[in-house]
């Protein structure tokens, strides 16, 4: 559909109206005055400006086979001539033509020149077609410089109008929320895409390590800064306070843990080697005969007891001093005071000892386990003195020493003998009460007869 153009009176619209040509058959004769069109050389674009068929040549331009005319606002757009081929010599790009026909005009288009009273020799004058003025587009998004015209999700930002001055078709982008300036994007394409889009007003970090550039130096800090950081630096009472009583925690377990190593294991190795040393200094006296039978000085050894079953050989000195006699791995005989008792070479009597059940060589740790009838031999400097296991008390008070007696109570003997009793802590690794093991004497052997049957065996 065209647009309607004003009348002149003659019934002609545009450049068909009267007086475009002159009067009467001066078209005709300007027609006729046209060389043939077959044999006529086109004119140089780049030297030999074109005439306009309506209004002359373009002031300040070369002659293109594209032209375009354009006059009032909403006035078309008239097609003057032939196209040469793309990529021709002499093609003219017309970049305002451009942006206009792919953006739209962004001024108001200068007024269209009047009508040539001399046409163009080749190019006959004809009714222009009308169409109607295209609706301005809008401006189009324009990415920022540097980023790369990929997928992008929605974007926040409000696109800002600006007055132009000439025909550029672009806006100017503006954050939706303002910032502070941005630091200049020196990093890969992900730094440069989120300095420009601005996103939180976030700085980008600096791309110096990636960029390979050393560090920049860290502004100094004021006194008073200085004073805070040495202060959260230090550590805080509760802090020292807590490690000093950790400390003390690990050290009391150190030293409980070397406690038990000591008395588990270091005061059985220490006291078997005392035991072995005072037994090799028993037998070698005998060997020799120095020393004489009778009353034995306290701590002085002067017996050894064999327990076969038990695995058990180890001395008997006189007393029952602990750190002289019982911590060294020895037995100690009831020799003093109140609890005097007989000896093995007596007629009648019991003859009793102690040792340590744990810890210290503990010769009595699996002396509960004699059934009646084993044989628990004592050699002395004489003879050997054969005892047979009667019975056991499993526990019973420390400070019962009626267990000690020449008749010993609890242990099923009626009448006077010749009588053993063994006594230890129990129960183990304590010393809460008394485990008493008793025997009667069964055979008394010389010496020089040799071991009894119960060693030989």
């Amino acid at each position: 559909m065209t647009v309607p153009r004003p009348e002149d009176g003659t019934g002609l619209q545009g450049p068909y109206a009267r007086g475009a040509y002159g009067a009467d058959g001066a078209f005709v004769a300007a027609v006729d005055g046209l060389a043939d069109p077959l044999n006529d050389p086109l004119p140089d674009p780049l030297k030999d400006p074109l005439p306009d068929p309506l209004g002359g040549p373009l002031p300040g331009q070369h002659a293109s086979p594209w032209f375009r005319s354009e006059g009032a606002q909403g006035e078309p757009q008239v097609y003057a001539g032939p196209q040469e081929p793309q990529g021709a010599p002499g093609e003219w790009y017309d970049p305002e033509g451009y942006q206009r026909d792919w953006y739209g005009s962004q001024q108001a288009p200068a007024p269209s020149p009047g009508p040539s009273p001399h046409p163009s020799p080749g190019h006959s004058p004809g009714p222009a077609p009308v169409a109607p003025s295209p609706a301005p587009a809008p401006s189009p998004v324009v990415p920022p410089a540097g980023e790369t015209l990929g997928l992008r999700t929605a974007d926040t930002r409000r696109i800002v109008a600006e007055p132009s001055e000439g025909p550029e078709p672009y806006a100017s982008y503006e954050p939706a929320e303002r910032s502070a300036p941005a630091e200049p994007a020196t990093g890969g394409r992900a730094e440069r895409r989120r300095a420009a889009k601005g996103r939180g007003g976030r700085r980008p970090a600096p791309a110096a390590a990636s960029a390979g550039a050393p560090a920049a130096p860290a502004a100094p800090m004021s006194r008073m800064e200085a004073r805070r950081a040495a202060k959260a630096a230090k550590d805080s009472p509760a802090v020292v306070a807590s490690r000093a009583v950790g400390e003390i925690f690990i050290s009391l377990g150190v030293l409980m843990l070397l406690f038990v190593t000591y008395q588990l294991w270091w005061t059985n190795v220490r006291a078997e080697q005392i035991a072995g040393r005072e037994t090799d200094k028993i037998q070698e006296e005998w060997a020799t005969g120095a020393g004489k039978p009778g009353v034995f000085a306290p701590g002085q050894g002067f017996a050894i007891m064999h327990i076969p079953k038990l695995d058990v050989v180890v001395p008997i000195a006189e007393g029952i001093n602990k750190e002289k006699v019982l911590d060294r791995g020895m037995l100690g005989h009831y020799g003093e005071g109140k609890l005097k008792t007989a000896m093995p070479e007596d007629e009648q009597g019991n003859f009793a000892v102690a040792g340590h059940r744990n810890t210290h060589g503990e010769p009595f740790r699996y002396v509960n386990k004699l059934s009646p009838g084993d044989p628990i031999v004592v050699e002395t400097r004489d003879a050997y003195y054969t005892y047979e296991m009667t019975s056991i008390l499993p526990q019973t008070s420390p400070s019962n020493i009626s267990v000690i007696e020449p008749i010993p109570v609890g242990s099923g003997f009626t009448e006077p003998g010749r009588y053993i009793t063994l006594t230890t802590c129990t129960p183990e690794f304590t010393s809460t009460y008394r485990l008493i093991v008793w025997g009667k004497m069964v055979d008394e052997r010389p010496r020089g007869e040799g071991k009894p049957k119960a060693l030989v065996g």
